[in-house]
């Protein structure tokens, strides 16, 4: 009879097509009991059984006599760090976007939490002078390097000291000769973060002899005194009360007096901060029956899912607050998506004002120790909502409730790095695995998610007027064409600037939009036409008045203005086009008393910098907040009467089918950030194609009329909602290599679903085409685009995942790059 043993299924932490798959390691009999689903285990891997982190899928047996596996080497964890839901959810991601096991597990888990292995060089023996002959000089210089190092230092360290090829070679030789001993270890980027503590050691009936024995050391003695009144204490506030140093202390630990200790510390990011009550305002008819009807799913435990579609300013947070009750009511958990981290801030007071600090927040502006220590938060189940950005989806919540998404219409919700997920789709897969409640709100909701509504599998839930009975604002739309013709060449139209003229007068608020940073977007040669381009990528470069460069926002390369034509050393270099930093100066030459604030990615690089911004403009110590789409939606400013669309085209003529909607989204969305307060909003938007028709349903606050538009387009040209995409995208340094292979790749899908029986048409597979922007970094672009008009999604998904990842090697050189993006937010 076969002796059965245990067997773990891994997936190695290696980014390689070639390891995407479970690997069979042998678990030793010593750790048996030690080893369950959802840990990391280290393993051998490979030829030369390098040691890599791996995260166990399943345990299971086998009584195989024949199999000869590796073993399992040490578990890293005490407790899982997945659950079966995110292994399950894993499995899913990767059917879904056809990407690597890796990759969704990345998604998962903290960023720098991954465990890398160090090898520690220790020399063991003292004699090796005598035992490396002269003639031995690079293992001689290695043995001398180590000693001078302490006697033992890092292969990584070593190899900066000694700057050998071979270096591993020696190591062998000098492991041979017991002269050094290598020991393993395994780190992570983040620790938890420690501050050191101090407490007394002296019990009560000693105490009177202990301050005698002290009578000489008067600080010493006051120490003492200090920290038997405060108890357990810091080491740095200690020394502070006492106004001594650390040679007091360590004196007193040398007596027996004291003790020190490593006590965790969590990296708060909102420390210092104190956030005031948010009032429950009574809410009206409309926002009654939403939290009633979402509410009863909560009650009785169906994982319904929602659309609220509810006009700006129509009270969506508090309904969203009120049903966050509702969930905690049941001792459940809540994670709560917002588009932008500009309005986390503003998110997070007011769920902190309502429901106290056991809330988690995660975004791209953490720190990795930060976000690592909210991570670890909420898996220890220490709090009841997060609240973020995109990735908080993945939160590990373990009685999760309910899941909110607002402004669920935003880009910024699907990922532009592999996996290419959509947090809807997370949370729509989230909500049926765990039971949970998904509500989904904007006030100008995806063609999607609309259309999905519209046909049954949401709920779709319609506010028509807004929470406080304010009206929504006036939209002034402005032909530019004819501010034009009548000589007024600006910028701002007339209109526009008395408005703001106006708005400064009445000490009102007014909110300026441009989607385009920068301060002039092209520079050309009046002379030759010349167009100054990024040197690397085929775009234009952008000026910025700050530091009075030109810079690519693609690749980042910056360059001094030239003062003369490159092509034809002519003087008339001639700056075009406006971004958010030239409106700057022009609002300051128009109204010099304004108090002037700019919002993009230029001026909220810095930590913290969204909430400096709107905390100012909050305080109304700010008149005209100019920005981009940052500024665009879920801000709320009473004081606000204005806004300025500067220019509503930009977006519109992109060549992207989504142009027409984004124009909609981003005028209606930044429209309704006027007339939230007592007082009437009043927007005005200067655009050169007032006829167009998300112009004319922007202006009428008619999303309806613009769905159904809009909808006629996308069923004519075969988009969504009424298909699936999928964009391939290929890139390399070789113009021709990359051409050759993507036609290569079209050419076998055609192929592969002409010999599946399904005729291939022009509307089902665009391309291959130089993307928009053909070259970035260096690299040239180009892509195919994918569609299931009349053949299976699932047949498409199954000969791109043939060709680009079971027999990637064969088809897309090693020089080449390739993503697969399924149903793609953007195509550029």
């Amino acid at each position: 009879m076969n002796k059965e043993f245990k067997i773990v299924q891994v997936i190695v932490n290696n980014n390689s097509y070639q390891t995407d798959k479970l690997f069979d390691y042998e678990i030793p009999t010593h750790l048996y009991n030690k080893i369950t689903r959802g840990m990391r285990v280290m393993v051998p891997f490979g030829r030369g059984n390098q040691r890599l982190e791996a995260y166990v899928f399943n345990v299971t047996t086998s009584s195989a006599k024949d199999m000869k596996l590796k073993k399992v080497l040490a578990v890293i964890d005490e407790q899982p760090i997945l659950s079966e839901h995110q292994l399950r959810l894993a499995f899913w991601m990767k059917n879904q976007y056809l990407c690597k096991y890796i990759e969704a597990i990345h998604c998962l888990i903290p960023k720098g939490m991954i465990n890398k292995e160090r090898k520690l060089i220790i020399l063991v023996n003292n004699q090796w002078d005598t035992l490396i002959s002269p003639s031995q000089r690079k293992l001689k210089n290695i043995l001398t390097t180590i000693n001078d190092l302490g006697g033992k230092v890092y292969l990584d360290l070593l190899m900066q000291h000694v700057d050998y090829k071979e270096i591993n070679d020696a190591i062998k030789t000098l492991l041979e000769k017991n002269i050094i001993d290598i020991k393993y270890e395994f780190n992570s980027k983040i620790n938890i973060k420690t501050e050191r503590y101090v407490y007394i050691n002296v019990k009560d009936n000693r105490w009177n002899e202990v301050l005698a024995s002290l009578k000489n050391a008067k600080k010493q003695k006051v120490s003492l005194e200090i920290l038997k009144q405060q108890g357990e204490c810091s080491v740095k506030e200690l020394l502070y009360m006492a106004n001594t140093g650390m040679t007091t202390l360590n004196s007193l630990k040398d007596k027996g007096y004291i003790g020190f200790m490593d006590v965790e510390v969590k990296r708060d990011p909102f420390a210092n901060k104190s956030f005031s009550a948010f009032p429950k305002p009574v809410p009206n008819k409309e926002q009654q029956m939403a939290i009633d009807r979402i509410g009863n799913s909560i009650k009785n435990n169906i994982n319904d899912r929602y659309l609220i579609h509810g006009i700006t300013g129509s009270g969506k947070t508090e309904i969203y607050l009120q049903l966050i009750e509702k969930v905690l009511e049941k001792g459940k958990q809540g994670i709560v998506l917002v588009p932008e981290i500009s309005l986390t801030p503003q998110t997070v007071s007011r769920f902190m004002g309502r429901f106290g600090d056991r809330i988690a927040v995660l975004h791209s502006s953490l720190s990795d120790g930060e976000r690592y220590d909210e991570w670890r938060r909420i898996a220890m189940n220490e709090v009841d909502i997060v609240i973020g950005a995109r990735s908080a989806i993945f939160a590990p919540l373990k009685n999760l409730g309910i899941i909110i998404i607002d402004e669920e219409h935003e880009h910024t919700y699907k990922s532009d790095q592999t996996p290419r997920y959509m947090a809807t789709d997370i949370a729509e897969y989230r909500s049926q695995l765990e039971n949970t409640v998904l509500v989904l709100g904007s006030a100008t909701p995806s063609m999607e998610t609309y259309h999905k509504a519209l046909n049954g599998k949401l709920d779709l839930i319609t506010l028509t007027k807004r929470a406080t009975d304010a009206k929504l604002p006036h939209i002034e739309v402005v032909n530019m064409t004819e501010e034009l013709e009548l000589g007024n060449t600006a910028v701002f139209s007339s209109q526009l600037i008395a408005a703001m003229e106006e708005n400064l007068k009445n000490q009102k608020q007014t909110i300026l939009f441009l989607n385009r940073r920068g301060h002039s977007s092209v520079i050309s040669c009046k002379s030759c036409g010349y167009v100054l381009k990024c040197e690397h990528c085929d775009i234009t470069m952008t000026f910025h008045r700050t530091d009075e460069r030109l810079k690519c926002h693609y690749c980042g390369q910056m360059k001094h203005v030239p003062a003369v034509c490159p092509s034809c050393n002519s003087d008339s270099v001639k700056y075009s086009g406006t971004g958010t930093q030239k409106i700057e100066d022009l609002v300051k030459h128009y109204l010099p008393t304004a108090r002037i604030m700019r919002m993009d990615m230029d001026t909220t690089s810095r930590k913290g910098s969204h909430e400096k911004i709107l905390e100012s403009f909050k305080n109304q110590e700010v008149d005209i907040l100019i920005g981009t789409q940052m500024i665009s939606k879920g801000l709320d400013f009473p004081n606000v009467t204005l806004v300025g669309i500067i220019s509503a085209d930009s977006a519109l003529n992109l060549p992207d089918f989504r142009a027409a909607e984004r124009t909609f989204q981003l005028v209606t969305q930044v429209a309704g950030r006027a007339g939230r307060g007592l007082e009437e909003g009043r927007v005005i938007l200067q655009t050169y194609e007032p006829n167009h028709y998300s112009i004319i349903a922007s202006r009428n606050h008619d999303y309806e009329k613009f769905f159904q538009d809009e909808l006629i387009i996308r069923k004519e040209f075969y988009y969504p909602p009424f298909t699936n995409l999928i964009l391939l995208n290929f890139s390399g340094k070789d113009e021709k290599t990359v051409d050759y292979a993507a036609n290569s790749v079209a050419n076998h899908i055609k192929y592969i679903l002409n010999s599946q029986g399904y005729n291939t048409f022009d509307y089902n597979i665009l391309g291959p085409n130089p993307s928009m922007i053909s070259k970035i970094k260096e690299n040239y672009r180009y892509q195919i685009l994918l569609k299931d008009v009349e053949v299976p999604f699932g047949l498409l998904k199954k000969a791109v995942k043939y060709l680009l990842i079971d027999n990637r090697n064969k088809y897309i050189p090693q020089n080449l790059t390739c993503s697969i993006d399924i149903n793609p937010f953007t195509i550029i």
